[in-house]
């Protein structure tokens, strides 16, 4: 059974901010990304290759960035989980909505 972690309105609402200009993400093809709307919207639009640059072979970009800089573990472990860009657009997509009921 998963653990069930309650999240404040305060917690939510700092996962939800931009992160520090010196923390974004830069994808391969030169967009950077400052929060999770951006990385919904990214994922949505960039092509498989540059998906699949940050996400394949061992590497989970999205995940780790997710984890570390947002700090968001469960978000990150939906995105280590995708096996495409759309099923990762999705899990962030989800995780937006649940994040902003919180507000």
């Amino acid at each position: 059974m998963p653990k069930i972690i309650k999240i404040s309105r305060e917690e939510a609402q700092r996962r939800l901010a931009d992160v520090p200009d010196e923390k974004r993400f830069w994808c391969r093809d030169g967009r950077s990304i400052k929060n999770l709307r951006e990385l919904e919207a990214v994922l949505v639009d960039i092509s498989d290759d540059t998906y699949h640059h940050h996400s394949g072979e061992g590497r989970n970009d999205f995940s780790k960035w997710t984890r570390e800089v947002v700090g968001d573990g469960t978000l990150a472990n939906e995105l280590s989980k995708a096996k495409s860009r759309m099923q990762a657009g999705q899990a962030v997509a989800k995780r937006l909505s649940f994040l902003q009921s919180k507000l």
